[in-house]
């Protein structure tokens, strides 16, 4: 009963966004850190430009789009919702943007790479993390046609100038979301309900990726800002969208002790289970609260609008795309989703708004060195140290971290002091 409830929210989110978009999407039905590179922060805002006259002649551009999933699964439900912003900000019309959904990460990204260059696409997007070498090998064939690669990072490697990667600053999100959590965490001690030394969450992660590692790092480091003796343990499902396992990780870290729970996975599966067992749960992609009223906190959310809007502006301006692009909360590129005042501890609010600016501002370094350790060291003491550690030394620097500033992709894979993988 409880996934059929899922699915309903999941649809009437998609119903929404299509409906938003109004226009027909033409789906087709096969299936989903190195060296520095040009600064993402070097390219335009995108959101300055949100009107169509902004778009110029759009009328030689065709988008084509390839999707891990479909609209029916966070994540590429807010890709899909990125795309739609895109359209309405630059004029395009419906049978300018071609989709394919559940293009899995083989072959079938690189014919449907293809497929879209043949059928006169300008510019095309994949949104998985292991469709780039496809996407690479279509780069090659179609020199004339742009290939963007979303969570990639061997765009710059590659040689190729049709060839870029994108992502966001959502580790920003994911700390923000984590500060959330660690509000909550000391509403329970302080209310007697856990001792500070019970102060655990639980993280159900996709894969053992530096894009989960990271992600999971910056909400451990954003509850610990506020929780001191908070810990995280973190279970892997090996799949970005398996609403069963997902589920039972949640249920399974609950059993071992988690007082919070979060995600980077792309189903309701784990707040479907926090809200049958009453723990506080904070959701990946979009609000959760529909699935689960009484326990979702926030949700650490991705807008994608801004990256596919510049993109193509870019294609209809004539001008380059840059090899790696990055941005997060001032360019308002991610957020977290309306808190449920029902489920979050008095004064989030107030903390959240604080938080943000900060980021907005520079002043708050999500990956600040003095706020976390590596096997009981400091991390510039290690690089120094340490021959395997020698690898970040050109992300580290000024007492921080440079996430997404070097490349666009996440590169955190640090194991970092007070978390525990309980799976590889």
């Amino acid at each position: 009963m409880k996934k059929v409830v899922s699915l309903l929210l999941l649809m009437a989110m998609a119903m929404t966004l299509v409906v938003g978009c109004g226009k027909t999407n033409n789906k087709n039905t096969a299936g989903n850190a190195t060296e520095p590179t040009q600064a993402a922060t070097d390219t335009p805002a995108a959101t300055e430009e949100t009107t169509p006259e902004a778009g110029g002649d759009v009328s030689g551009i065709k988008v084509g789009v390839i999707y891990i999933g479909d609209e029916n699964e966070g994540y590429t439900a807010a890709h899909m919702a990125g795309i739609d912003e895109m359209i309405a900000a630059l004029g395009l019309s419906a049978d300018q943007v071609i989709e394919k959904t559940t293009i899995g990460e083989d072959e079938a990204a690189y014919d449907a790479a293809v497929d879209l260059a043949d059928q006169g696409c300008n510019i095309i997007f994949a949104n998985s993390f292991g469709h780039e070498t496809y996407m690479m090998q279509a780069a090659a064939e179609f020199p004339e046609v742009q290939f963007c690669h979303a969570t990639g990072y061997q765009a710059k490697s590659s040689g190729l100038p049709n060839m870029h990667n994108y992502f966001t600053a959502v580790y920003e999100s994911r700390y923000v979301s984590g500060v959330v959590a660690g509000l909550k965490l000391n509403e329970m001690i302080e209310k007697g309900d856990i001792t500070a030394d019970q102060a655990k969450m639980g993280y159900v992660g996709a894969f053992p990726y530096a894009e989960v590692v990271s992600g999971y790092t910056a909400f451990y480091l954003g509850a610990k800002s506020v929780c001191p003796s908070v810990t995280m343990e973190v279970q892997y499902t090996n799949s970005w969208a398996d609403m069963a396992a997902e589920n039972e990780v949640a249920k399974s870290l609950i059993a071992n002790g988690a007082k919070v729970i979060s995600q980077h996975a792309d189903t309701t599966g784990a707040p479907t289970a926090c809200e049958e067992a009453g723990v506080p749960v904070v959701g990946y992609n979009v609000d959760m609260t529909s699935v689960a009223p009484n326990t979702a906190l926030t949700s650490a959310t991705i807008n994608w609008g801004p990256y596919y809007t510049y993109a193509v502006k870019s294609i209809i301006d004539g001008t380059p795309i840059a090899t790696d692009w990055c941005q997060g909360f001032a360019d308002g590129a991610v957020g977290t989703s309306p808190l449920n005042e029902k489920a979050v501890a008095a004064g989030t609010a107030e903390k959240v708004a604080e938080v943000e600016a900060a980021l907005k501002d520079g002043s708050l370094k999500v990956f600040d060195t003095s706020t976390f350790t590596v096997q009981n060291s400091k991390l510039e003491d290690l690089i120094t140290s340490n021959a395997d550690f020698a690898k970040f030394s050109a992300y580290v620097s000024d007492g921080y971290f440079h996430e997404s500033e070097v490349i666009s992709a996440p590169a955190f894979e640090l194991r970092i002091d007070g978390i525990t993988e309980l799976t590889k």
